[in-house]
């Protein structure tokens, strides 16, 4: 199992522009989140405070999930895997998202359960490597949802 935790801040984005962007299951949204390509999105059902959906990316030869996302919390989404090539269900994204002056404070908590030798490999490099290369696909989504200067 791997787990890592960061925080990203905005100075001008709000809790509420990034939740909204977190809960956007819209074709846009491969523009908006760096690991996600528009090829592997598949929305499969949306309630009024959760989505059943299938995303991920090219990484490492191919890999995705199914999650079902959880936003019934103001301020947190959860996202849990229920089925994927590479993670156990119930490897989980919780985002918890308060407001910080203009803009928002993004706490971020993954956890990891390899299904899969790319699994393994994928959770050794983030318990060696830390969060950093998940920091930073989030501080570009941040970046992306800024009022224009």
């Amino acid at each position: 199992m791997a787990r890592v935790e960061f925080d990203v801040r905005s100075g001008t984005v709000a809790p509420e522009r990034f939740i909204a962007a977190l809960t956007d299951f819209s074709p846009t949204r491969a523009e908006v989140w760096p690991n996600i390509d528009a090829e592997h999105l598949k929305v499969h059902e949306v309630g009024d405070t959760w989505a059943d959906v299938t995303e991920g990316s090219s990484l490492a030869g191919g890999v995705w999930e199914r999650n079902r996302y959880d936003w019934s919390t103001p301020g947190t989404v959860k996202v849990e895997t229920t089925e994927s090539n590479t993670w156990q269900p119930g490897s989980s994204w919780l985002y918890e998202v308060t407001p910080e002056g203009a803009g928002s404070r993004v706490h971020v908590t993954v956890v990891r359960n390899p299904k899969s030798v790319k699994g393994r490999l994928i959770a050794a490099l983030l318990t060696i490597g830390g969060p950093r290369p998940l920091r930073t696909a989030t501080e570009k989504v941040v970046k992306r949802l800024e009022p224009p200067t």
